[in-house]
């Protein structure tokens, strides 16, 4: 796609993010002390779902989610280690079993009891890994655009890594900045984009627009990974007890079909749904077929749950 010319697009700053009514935030400490960020909106008595977003993502990415389902449900996000409102890890300890540890920290002090987990791409990967070690605390499992071996080879894999390598360290000013998300991600809609704006990027003390994340920490972590610290999820999916639903774009380059058709051979217990409109980036491109996908499914999840506690009490 032919690149935007920065003159088209406009200088002003992003409006901030819009708030949902209901939106909450507080903070909580990791295990290795560290601070992250936690959005919630519904109802705070409600089930437990929690959202876990993509490498460059942030927990705001899944507002429009959380106004798309019922008010049953309790949403739960946060912005990872080195995004955000979280803290940047001084360490660059940016790999699954860190993110695992702070979901595990999370779930322990909110607390939660059983809840259901959602990811979007490196976010799936968290979940995968949660889901294969707690299968006592799950009741479903929701992935968006990954499966094994999309982090390491493939088109997918491989533009993430291009996009990482070229990333620019900050931008002159608001125009440059949107030309750079509007040729990184031409399939998102203006309402997408200007909150990736507000979320990812601020104004820096020389007057310039620079990354709200740990940019150069997270591309070291991708570009020149430790090869003992990669997870392989093949092992992972097999071991897997949690209902597990998977959506996919049908124009993703990172999320295979016939990787996740080999999933649903090795375990039962997933099934999956593509996007023909989507690429990688599905709750964006597609954002009312990914709700309706997420009630939809979750809607069967929770009616079998009950027919199935139902049966075992009219057996006790």
């Amino acid at each position: 796609m032919a690149s935007t010319p920065v003159t088209q697009l406009p200088l002003r700053p992003p409006a901030p993010a819009l708030k949902a009514p209901d939106e909450r935030e507080s903070f909580i400490p990791t295990r290795d002390g560290l601070s992250l960020r936690v959005r919630e909106w519904g109802n705070p008595d409600g089930q437990p779902l929690v959202l876990l977003h993509g490498l460059r993502g942030y927990s705001g990415t899944w507002r429009g989610l959380a106004g798309a389902l019922g008010a049953d449900w309790r949403l739960i996000a946060i912005d990872q280690r080195g995004r955000g409102e979280s803290s940047w890890d001084p360490g660059r300890n940016y790999y699954t079993d860190a993110y695992l540890a702070d979901l595990e920290a999370l779930v322990d002090q909110l607390p939660l009891g059983r809840f259901t987990l959602l990811g979007h791409s490196m976010g799936g990967t968290t979940a995968y890994a949660y889901a294969a070690r707690h299968p006592d605390r799950l009741d479903a499992l929701i992935i968006e655009d990954i499966a094994p071996g999309s982090s390491v080879s493939g088109a997918g894999a491989e533009r993430i890594k291009a996009e990482m390598a070229a990333l620019p360290e900050d931008f002159a000013d608001w125009g440059a900045a949107r030309a750079y998300w509007r040729n990184a991600r031409p399939s998102v809609g203006e309402e997408a984009l200007e909150q990736r704006l507000a979320e990812s990027l601020g104004e820096t003390p020389d007057g310039r627009v620079g990354w709200r994340y740990d940019a150069a920490g997270i591309s070291r972590t991708r570009l020149e990974p430790d090869p003992a610290r990669i997870v392989d999820l093949w092992p992972v999916v097999e071991a897997i007890r949690t209902p597990a639903f998977v959506i996919r774009g049908g124009k993703s380059d990172f999320c295979r079909l016939d990787t996740v058709l080999e999933m649903e051979r090795r375990n039962p217990r997933f099934t999956h749904a593509t996007v023909p409109m989507a690429s990688h980036y599905v709750h964006d491109d597609a954002a009312d077929v990914f709700h309706a996908l997420v009630e939809g499914w979750l809607a069967g999840v929770r009616s079998g749950g009950t027919a199935a506690r139902d049966q075992r009490k009219s057996q006790g």
